[in-house]
């Protein structure tokens, strides 16, 4: 045509600005290396020569949290699904008020969800069809969800060293600290020669049940006792439940483990960030805490531009496979046998 008219084709329209490869290489410096927006303003000059503003790069966090919204609820499905599920909160300021940041995890997923206050009430909804175990400290919130629950040991053991240390002259506190240690280096002493298998632990069953009824039979004088005694009578189901049930962990160190690795952003950003700008880093945070779990490079799983984590570790464990057997073919090209490769091994 010769109307020297400009015009832009309808496929160009709608593309995006910037391509998934440059989105995929933001987010794992953002949320893999903890780089703020600014100083990848910078960076993205630097290494591609691109004059893009941090503001803009923010807003490719939101277009990658929208694509990864799969993911993320096939992550929850996963969790919904398996044995067991480790839950702890922790508090979080945003620039007009502050929430809670709650994960939920196992061996090899990992949720982040943020809510405002600590109300507990949205996990009923949530975990509605999960039928494992529910391991968490002694928050509350926790107590009315109809799962079984396992509490965490080690909370409860810490808790009374600390009052140990403030009050070291306080006779029934350590009597029943000393009751309740001889009881649980014997459990995890079953645990490190045979593993989590509810077949071996079983038998220390009746070795709880006296801990139990001596508690109840006895008279404490000792605040401190009274306390902790009331605690573990109240609980008394909810601290032994991993003995019934098979890869049942003892504690909740999963969770906290998780949590740290909130904590660390939570350094950088406390007060200064939006409630939808920590939803979309907690959704990115998700996917990148379950490849880790999975030993499945973060940045590899987004460049595939794949939103399923399993299905992308299975082509990975594929193509590896596929290494190994090429690494074992002769000079001349044919197969090598069983009793060459362990003469070579």
């Amino acid at each position: 045509m010769d109307c020297d008219k400009a015009f832009v084709p309808q496929t160009f329209r709608t593309k995006t600005r910037f391509g998934h490869g440059l989105i995929s290489w933001v987010v794992d410096q953002h949320i893999g290396n903890r780089i703020t927006f600014e100083n990848l303003e910078r960076t993205v000059k630097d290494y591609f020569h691109l004059p893009v503003g941090f503001r803009r790069l923010h807003k490719l966090k939101s277009v990658a949290a929208r694509y990864y919204s799969t993911t993320y609820n096939n992550i929850l499905k996963k969790l919904i699904g398996g044995a067991i599920i480790h839950a702890d909160e922790t508090k979080v300021n945003l620039q007009k008020s502050s929430g809670y940041v709650w994960v939920l995890t196992n061996m090899e997923e990992v949720l982040y969800l943020y809510k405002p206050t600590r109300e507990a009430d949205f996990l009923h909804e949530m975990l509605a069809e999960f039928n494992g175990v529910l391991i968490s400290d002694f928050f509350t919130g926790y107590d009315s969800l109809r799962c079984p629950k396992q509490k965490c040991l080690i909370h409860l053991i810490r808790d009374v060293n600390d009052d140990l240390l403030k009050n070291p002259f306080d006779r029934e506190l350590k009597e029943l600290a000393t009751l309740f240690g001889q009881l649980l280096r014997r459990i995890i002493a079953t645990i490190d020669r045979v593993g989590l298998n509810a077949i071996h632990l079983r038998k220390h069953k009746p070795s709880v049940r006296e801990f139990v009824d001596g508690l109840t039979a006895k008279s404490f004088e000792s605040e401190n006792a009274q306390r902790y005694c009331k605690r573990i009578l109240k609980y008394q189901v909810e601290l032994f439940t991993f003995l019934d049930h098979d890869g049942v962990p003892w504690n909740n160190n999963n969770a906290e483990h998780a949590v740290k690795y909130f904590a660390k952003y939570r350094r950088l950003t406390n007060g200064r960030i939006t409630e939808p700008g920590l939803t979309d880093y907690l959704v990115l945070l998700s996917v990148y805490q379950s490849c880790r779990y999975k030993e499945i490079g973060f940045l590899d799983f987004l460049l595939s531009e794949g939103r399923d984590i399993d299905r992308f570790a299975e082509r990975h464990a594929r193509k590896a496979s596929r290494k190994a057997d090429l690494s074992v073919l002769s000079v001349d090209g044919t197969r090598c046998t069983s009793s060459y490769r362990s003469e070579v091994a």
